[in-house]
């Protein structure tokens, strides 16, 4: 699929969903990143915006990277609408194509899931690689289907946080495995219903 494909299948599925004036951050992101010294952060795939702006209240300097063209807009304007436009900046890359430049203590994926043609390993392997020394790549997928996610193929089949970490291939004497797990949690759709789903959970350190 071409890069103006991905930018039209992403700013639809953004457009069908009413702009959040104050997008909720990741459960897993704020139960990880609360106690570390704000930073440097890279958000790949900042969708709404919520991982962004929770970030940057709290000291950050975020680079927010999506290939959807009107997440990038709606992040910018979320950014100046709440005071944070000089600690967030919000870029559109297809990163199948192109990687925000820069070194960061923390890069962040969360869902970074999609229909379209992506080499996963490849890029949260730049991700790892673009990490300061002691710097973490927190890495966030689904184990399981939401009701309401866009994809609901009954035959997907999820990575485990440990198979993804062997697929990014690192070498182990530079980069460490802290966490590979897959809690459970209940979660609210877009349409409000609930349901339990998981999540698998990576944390990569860079040695210090």
């Amino acid at each position: 699929m071409s890069t103006t494909s991905a930018v039209t299948f992403w700013d639809g599925v953004y457009a069908a969903r009413p702009a959040a004036t104050d997008p909720r951050p990741n459960v897993r992101l704020t139960g990880t990143v609360t106690d570390l010294p704000p930073g440097d952060v890279l958000d790949l795939g900042c969708g709404r915006g919520g991982d962004a702006l929770w970030l940057a209240r709290r000291g950050w300097r975020v680079t927010a990277v999506d290939v959807s063209a009107l997440a990038v807009e709606r992040l910018t304007a979320l950014a100046l609408a709440h005071g944070l436009a000089g600690r967030i900046d919000a870029e559109r890359h297809d990163l199948r194509e192109s990687f925000p430049r820069g070194t960061f203590d923390l890069v962040s994926a969360h869902y970074l899931h999609t229909p379209l043609d992506l080499d996963r390993a490849t890029v949260l392997r730049a991700a790892a690689h673009a990490l300061r020394p002691g710097g973490r790549l927190l890495v966030v997928d689904h184990g399981s289907t939401a009701p309401w996610s866009w994809d609901q193929d009954p035959d997907v089949r999820y990575p485990t946080a440990r198979e993804v970490a062997d697929d990014i291939g690192l070498d182990g004497a530079a980069w460490k495995v802290e966490r590979a797990d897959a809690p459970r949690r209940i979660a609210t759709g877009p349409d409000g219903r609930s349901a339990e789903v998981t999540d698998h959970v990576l944390i990569i350190r860079r040695a210090a």
